[in-house]
């Protein structure tokens, strides 16, 4: 079998890497090939959130759909075309349709997130979302054979539109996010944070009570991917860094205790954010590392509250965990390794590998 996937980011973007780009050799070991094609490069991607010409990055747009037309050309070539999320970030469901009909191949959507909820974008506001379409989702839906969903929210509504839903989590590979050694004793411990400009806006809540904590706890507070340059936390020692692909895992394995809030003192959409697919809490997991997580959707039902991480609803909740945690090295320890053994158990590549592998067969023999 011969997959056509189609994504609007390259390898940098964590849906792609994680929901299509660690699949395809697991796949190929099943007799599945897999040929990837983003619509923005790596440089154009990073660009995108960067100042600079507005120029430069209208042109790469039009690279990007100018391979997005070579890719209808030689559609016929595969047997089933794979949609990561959209086949490009902005305009109508055109291409998918052009690639759908003249490869004359069914459709395998793939939605970790809920894209088919409306929001302003972050970094460029109204105009953004307008061009976002977001109506599209809705649209391939109707048009896929199945829908892999990163969750069942997802699902639930992937199924109230008549169609298939398969719910596959994003995981990680465990062989590759694997805990570090034990700190040694007498070293400050380091919360930590990892997301991206967009999403800092739910760590910022939390500023007062890392200054109130700072009060009784030494610590450090890492902070990776906000894309601010300084921030000042009275009693705090503050660490910025940008993300990085290839210090992603040393940094989640740096930590002594995750940060993983999902609500902000404005007003997001309930849907939107229950169609999260709780990923930073699955690499967590992967890499022993205890946690403190709002129990937002999908978060509230991975691992085990009390056990893995402790769920926060309120900022004394917030305090109460992650003062536990700061007090207590032995409990982050003992969370740290069960939080690593439901990983292994529940969240490991082999098994969701067949799991997509079945169900990307299955498409062809219903056909």
């Amino acid at each position: 079998m011969r997959i056509l996937t189609v994504c609007s980011f390259p390898i940098e973007a964590a849906a792609t890497r994680f929901r299509v780009e660690q699949f395809v050799k697991p796949l190929a070991d099943r007799g599945i090939t897999v040929e990837l094609s983003p619509f923005f490069s790596s440089e154009q991607f990073i660009s995108l959130y960067r100042g600079g010409s507005p120029l430069k990055k209208l042109v790469g747009m039009m690279g990007g759909v100018i391979g997005r037309i070579r890719d209808v050309f030689v559609s016929s070539r595969y047997d089933l075309l794979f949609v990561q999320r959209e086949a490009m970030p902005f305009g109508p469901a055109l291409f998918e349709r052009l690639l759908q009909l003249f490869g004359r191949s069914p459709i395998v959507l793939d939605l970790d997130d809920a894209t088919y909820v409306r929001y302003v974008s972050p970094t460029y506001g109204r105009l953004g979302s307008a061009l976002k379409f977001f109506g599209k989702t809705d649209r391939l839906i109707d048009r896929s054979s199945v829908v892999i969903c990163g969750n069942r929210y997802i699902a639930e509504y992937v199924e109230a539109r008549g169609k298939r839903a398969v719910v596959i989590p994003t995981v990680v590979d465990t062989e590759v996010f694997r805990p570090r050694e034990q700190t040694p004793e007498g070293v400050t411990p380091t919360l930590g944070w990892i997301g991206t400009h967009s999403t800092f806006q739910f760590l910022e809540p939390l500023i007062p009570t890392f200054a109130r904590l700072a009060e009784r706890h030494r610590f450090r507070l890492k902070i990776v991917g906000s894309g601010r340059t300084e921030l000042d936390i009275p009693g705090v020692d503050v660490e910025l860094l940008d993300w990085s692909l290839d210090r992603e895992v040393s940094d989640f394995r740096s930590l002594d205790i995750g940060l993983y809030p999902l609500e902000t003192e404005g007003t997001l959409d309930p849907a939107w954010l229950a169609g999260k697919s709780g990923f930073k809490a699955i690499q967590y997991l992967a890499v022993g590392v205890p946690f403190v997580m709002s129990p937002v959707g999908v978060c509230g039902e991975i691992g085990e509250d009390g056990r893995t991480h402790f769920n926060a609803a309120s900022g004394q909740d917030w305090y109460n965990s992650l003062d536990k945690l700061l007090s207590d090295k032995n409990l982050r320890s003992t969370m740290g390794e069960a939080g690593r053994r439901h990983s292994v158990a529940t969240y490991g590549l082999e098994k969701h590998s067949a799991l997509l592998a079945d169900t990307l067969r299955s498409v062809l023999k219903d056909r």
